[in-house]
């Protein structure tokens, strides 16, 4: 039974379209701070290993209320890799393992691009789709990523 919620079907299309690519692009960058959890290594090991673990349980999190805010929505959740690859914005690095910096770096950028799109989908959202609660719910994970950005930058400067 679809949702019968004030946004007509062709906009809650329209949204979750959205959070899926989105939800994607999570789930890629969920697996990437994995990797680097599970390969750094160097002076600052420990400091970065519960840092990147940290950062994926709460993408891990964010994931799930993607993945609930679609079927709240009334639409099932993709939940395969290919899906995800295809979707995500996010690329992977298959056989290349980073130096700590290196991935510090490589992480930050994506949490920045997440960033950049969340702030035109909220737009969409509001504007295109009269969609203010998935706008408000992307405003949130917005701000969720730039908070580990600035987190990132630190390390960096």
């Amino acid at each position: 039974m679809k949702p019968n919620i004030g946004i007509n079907k062709k906009h809650l299309k329209n949204s979750t379209t959205l959070l899926s690519k989105i939800l994607s692009s999570e789930m890629v960058l969920y697996i990437k701070t994995r990797k680097s959890h599970w390969n750094v290594t160097g002076e600052s090991f420990m400091e970065l290993h519960k840092l990147f673990e940290n950062q994926y349980k709460e993408l891990e999190e964010s994931i799930d209320e993607i993945a609930e805010r679609i079927g709240k929505l009334g639409e099932r959740t993709i939940g395969t890799m290919n899906e995800f690859a295809e979707l995500s914005s996010i690329k992977e690095s298959p056989g290349k393992y980073l130096s700590s910096k290196e991935m510090l770096h490589e992480l930050l950028n994506d949490h920045e691009s997440i960033i950049i799109l969340l702030r035109k989908d909220i737009d969409d959202c509001s504007e295109k789709n009269k969609d203010l609660g998935t706008a408000d719910f992307l405003t949130g994970l917005m701000e969720q990523h730039e908070t580990t950005s600035w987190i990132l930058r630190r390390y960096l400067n």
